[in-house]
């Protein structure tokens, strides 16, 4: 049986992949379509258009009717959200009309579409939605569906909670035809055929792009026959070696710039919403860094991992991104130094310190091999800089120099 509860918690872990640091390669609407028409799936045909002369050719072709989507990897409107807009091109001088008006809006990051999908108007009985994951709890992907489609999960789960259901699958075997009859069955379908190849298209591009999040947003279904009408896929930053093809889509023009900038420099920036500015060494160090500046009473502006490289253009390249911030009122270096010296890594703190206007207090807490040499090094180097040697109390200096 389908578990509604599992879909809850499963939208919702999926809502939170950005604030919980998940890094991970988002497309456009148009490539995901693409992907989803490589695949097998029923796709309406679409064009990717630039400037408001393509637009107006873009429906003279695709006829009166069709839905324009401005192209923003942090904004993917709706199927909805476009007929609530007006987003919908009656004629070619009216698709000219609104492609001029959306290359002129801005989001709230600033961030402005370069491009518009427009896609062939479709008829339909209804629009469900449609996604693949991982359930974290169970180690296993899940189908998610609602026959409250053309929206977003999150406005599904607030007004249709009872209509999200969740199936479990295996990976390497598939989507079994049985399992194909039974979410058929569970959901009205008479005949699984239509089902039953979007199904197999979306499992070849989760299994063969490593997919972490595939998202239909509006699934068609006209009788018995499925359209994929608006989609949105997510994969796995760790897979960008393996799937240079993939990643070659990203568009790192409407990334956050200080987070590609760091990732040019071996570092994972992740901006958040507090005071703090933090440079730690280890995904998991980081987090708990975090954990602790939220237990002190503070709040992180970041999510800064240097990993392995604790040298002093590493640490200037870090202080500079954060510094960039103009909410950071402190500093915390928080480093565990194993096969690194903490003694080295002082050197290279107090070298990137040097030659910086570091104009924030920064506390800094090393542990580790040669930890007490480092900290004594930092402690005479009359930088300024606050040293403490327990985790707990760097994290309350930090929150106390930031509030000061």
């Amino acid at each position: 049986m389908a578990s509604q509860r599992s879909g809850m918690r499963l939208w919702k872990a999926s809502s939170q992949l950005a604030p919980r640091h998940v890094r991970r390669l988002t497309l456009h609407q148009y490539q995901s379509q693409e992907l989803l028409k490589q695949a097998g799936a029923v796709v309406p045909r679409g064009r990717v258009v630039r400037s408001a002369d393509e637009a107006r050719a873009a429906v003279e072709e695709l006829g009166n009717n069709s839905l324009l989507s401005a192209q923003l990897i942090k904004r993917n409107v709706s199927l909805v959200e476009q007929e609530a807009a007006g987003l919908v091109a009656r004629s070619p001088e009216q698709a000219a009309h609104l492609a001029s008006t959306l290359f002129r809006a801005t989001t709230d990051s600033g961030v402005v579409a370069k491009e518009l999908y427009i896609s062939q108007p479709a008829t339909y009985d209804e629009v469900w939605y449609l996604a693949m994951t991982i359930d974290r709890e169970t180690y296993q992907p899940a189908i998610i569906v609602s026959k409250h489609g053309g929206q977003d999960i999150r406005a599904i789960a607030q007004q249709h909670p009872a209509s999200i259901r969740t199936y479990h699958f295996s990976l390497t075997a598939g989507v079994p035809a049985s399992l194909t009859e039974r979410i058929a069955a569970d959901l009205g379908v008479a005949d699984a055929t239509s089902l039953g190849a979007t199904l197999a298209a979306l499992h070849r591009i989760f299994r063969e792009k490593e997919g972490m999040l595939l998202e239909v947003r509006s699934l068609a279904r006209s009788g018995d026959r499925f359209t994929c009408l608006d989609s949105r896929f997510a994969f796995d930053d760790d897979a960008h070696k393996r799937q240079a093809d993939l990643f070659a889509l990203r568009d790192t023009e409407q990334e956050v710039r200080d987070e590609v900038e760091a990732e040019r420099h071996g570092l994972v920036y992740v901006r958040m919403e507090g005071t703090i500015g933090n440079v730690v060494n280890g995904a998991g160090l980081a987090m708990a860094t975090n954990d602790a500046i939220g237990l002190a009473g503070g709040q992180s502006a970041n999510f800064l991992d240097a990993g392995g490289q604790a040298t002093t253009q590493t640490m200037m390249q870090a202080f500079s991104i954060i510094l960039r911030d103009e909410r950071v009122k402190a500093i915390l270096v928080n480093i565990y130094g194993g096969i690194t010296r903490c003694d080295m890594i002082a050197e290279s703190i107090i070298g990137a310190a040097s030659e910086m206007d570091i104009h924030v207090p920064m506390v800094v807490r090393l542990q580790g091999t040669n930890s007490d040499a480092g900290l004594k090094l930092l402690a005479d180097a009359n930088l300024g800089l606050h040293v403490e040697s327990d985790f707990g109390k760097a994290a309350e200096k930090a929150v106390e120099v930031a509030n000061a």
